[in-house]
């Protein structure tokens, strides 16, 4: 089952919240992925998404509970890390996001592929 806890953290002009399994990490980037959360949130056990994707993770199914529950229940599910483990996971990501950073080649001939955006993503949008 996806959880979200309650918004607690403001970060970068926004309120921020977790997002985990406990069931299954597979579970729950699969979820990430359907509602258009990038890899790039993922923090080892859990992904950190803004208030406006919270919304957007309970109307596609997540329950909500307390911070307190959520963790509880990624214990139980034996997915939670400890300190150390989420601080190596963090820097192997920062080494990850270097080293594609610097493979990323952008072709310079062929037909430019529109993207499709998904509005409720907008980073801009907020909720009212």
């Amino acid at each position: 089952m996806i959880l979200v806890d309650e918004c607690r953290w403001w970060w970068r002009e926004r309120w921020w919240c977790h997002m985990v399994s406990d069931d299954s990490l597979d579970e729950l980037h699969v979820f990430a992925a359907s509602i258009g959360v990038p890899e790039r949130g993922f923090q080892g056990d859990h992904y950190d998404i803004p208030a406006h994707v919270r919304e957007i993770a309970v109307e596609s199914g997540a329950v909500v509970v307390t911070s307190r529950e959520l963790v509880v229940r990624l214990r139980s599910a034996g997915l939670r890390l400890s300190p150390d483990q989420r601080r190596t996971t963090a820097a192997a990501g920062q080494i990850a996001d270097l080293t594609s950073a610097s493979a990323i080649s952008i072709p310079t001939t062929g037909a430019v592929q529109p993207i499709q955006l998904d509005p409720r993503l907008h980073l801009g949008s907020s909720i009212a």
